[in-house]
């Protein structure tokens, strides 16, 4: 996505499009990985040397609060970040590590004793062996 474009969404958002937030949100929106804090600063902090985890943190949780990124929490341990907010659910593989997307057959969610409640988010974690794994099991 063209740096103009990114621009604009953070600007949309009400987020001040600062070097360091545009480019953590360009990462975000090319990353298939669903990556963490870590992630996000070993691979660029070559980039932008001034970075720190700190910076990310805020970020990452300023782009959550504006609806921009998903904080998914798969593993109690692990916090990732999901650049992808429409509706769909997750795969994680217990043997590489990796977390897939994956598209729900159908949107509709209906759930008993629901009706009174005002929903804000909705996860869908599934763990198991993706099929690269299943090759070597």
């Amino acid at each position: 996505m063209k740096k103009e474009k990114l621009i604009k969404i953070l600007k949309e958002k009400g987020i001040s499009p600062t070097l360091q937030r545009i480019k953590i949100y360009e990462y975000l929106l090319e990353s298939k990985e669903h990556p963490t804090i870590d992630m996000i600063y070993k691979d660029l902090i070559g980039e932008i040397p001034t970075l720190s985890k700190t910076t990310i943190y805020n970020t990452l949780y300023l782009f959550k609060e504006k609806g921009l990124v998903q904080e998914l929490t798969i593993d109690e341990n692990e916090i990732r970040f999901d650049a992808r907010t429409d509706l769909h659910a997750h795969f994680k593989c217990i043997k590489c590590g990796k977390i897939f997307d994956l598209e729900f057959i159908s949107k509709d969610f209906r759930i008993k004793n629901l009706e009174n409640y005002k929903v804000l988010e909705y996860h869908l974690y599934i763990k198991g062996i993706c099929p690269d794994c299943l090759k070597s099991y």
